[in-house]
């Protein structure tokens, strides 16, 4: 079969792909387009497929079904040219911690036959800023600094596309925040970026964005384009004795979520009227009740309650 034609304007392209480990479907039959110099949220609980999605764009699995381009290189036939053009940062750490920050970048720009390889290194220490650490082993780096020498291996051979898997896990907000600097300096000068997060506020740092659960993809657009489709009334409740407030609301009908957030309740549902009428029956003079728009985390909690699990 003759490769799909890929458009210039996207770096990701792929309609049904599909991935089983035994009589398990992983990922289930994804269409995903990830348009160049993008900024992409992939979200999703644990064990729903976004490392594995990952591992079919970068030529290191073979999907089982679908089809399409990245970068456009054909997913199925043309993986071993997708590979150079691809920066992967891994979840775990997985670089040599006996070797320097210096040492490692020069490592992995041998493997991919950098040209001019001093200057490579030279150039990937400034642009992460770390010159003053270039001596340091890694394995005495903090999370933060370990952040920045993986994101540094992974720009070193200048790809089109950088694929993080949750990159700032385990890092301190300032180096979280540092980080995400980077990146949008890096898609203002056309580099696409597709990065899986459990974090909300950095998915609303994202362009766009998908949400996935047990191998399917169950929403994605814009952080407004997602909070609208998922039609969710929200209200938010304030006052003593939360908990037994909470006791109270849920399993009545139209309560689809009940969620604490600091020093209040966000209860939600997706039809208004019966979720009216289940806060009728509980609401008192001693709580607080204002209808407020829901967040992108109320979006995402009731699309993981109600999403099925595959591997139940």
């Amino acid at each position: 079969m003759a490769a799909p034609a890929a458009s210039p304007e996207l770096a990701i392209d792929v309609a049904g792909v599909t991935k089983r480990f035994g009589d398990k479907t992983v990922v289930d039959g994804i269409d995903l387009q990830v348009r160049r110099g993008e900024i992409y949220g992939f979200l999703g609980p644990n064990g729903s497929g976004k490392t594995t999605f990952i591992r079919m764009l970068c030529g290191l699995l073979t999907p089982d079904a679908g089809r399409g381009t990245c970068l456009g290189y054909d997913l199925l036939s043309q993986q071993a040219a997708i590979k150079p053009h691809v920066g992967y940062m891994t979840q775990r750490f997985s670089y040599y911690e006996d070797l320097s920050i210096r040492e490692n970048l020069d490592f992995i720009a041998r493997i991919y036959g950098v040209p001019n390889r001093r200057a490579a290194v030279h150039r990937s220490l400034a642009r992460l800023g770390l010159e003053k650490r270039s001596h340091q082993l890694a394995g005495e780096l903090s999370g933060g600094w370990k952040q920045r020498l993986a994101l540094a291996a992974c720009l070193i051979h200048e790809p089109q596309l950088l694929l993080l898997d949750e990159p700032t896990a385990g890092v301190d907000p300032k180096a979280r925040r540092d980080f995400w600097d980077q990146i949008h300096q890096l898609a203002a000068e056309g580099l696409t970026v597709l990065i899986t997060t459990h974090y909300m506020d950095e998915a609303e740092r994202c362009h766009r964005l998908a949400y996935l659960a047990y191998g399917r993809l169950l929403t994605r657009g814009t952080v407004p384009e997602v909070i609208a489709a998922a039609r969710l009334t929200t209200w938010i409740v304030a006052g003593p004795r939360l908990r037994a407030m909470a006791e109270a609301l849920r399993g009545r009908a139209g309560v689809e979520q009940v969620v604490a957030f600091g020093n209040t309740l966000h209860v939600s549902g997706r039809d208004a009227a019966q979720l009216d009428a289940a806060i009728a029956a509980v609401r008192d003079d001693g709580h607080t009740w204002t209808r407020g728009a829901a967040s992108l985390e109320d979006v995402f909690i009731g699309l993981m309650e109600s999403a099925r699990d595959n591997f139940a």
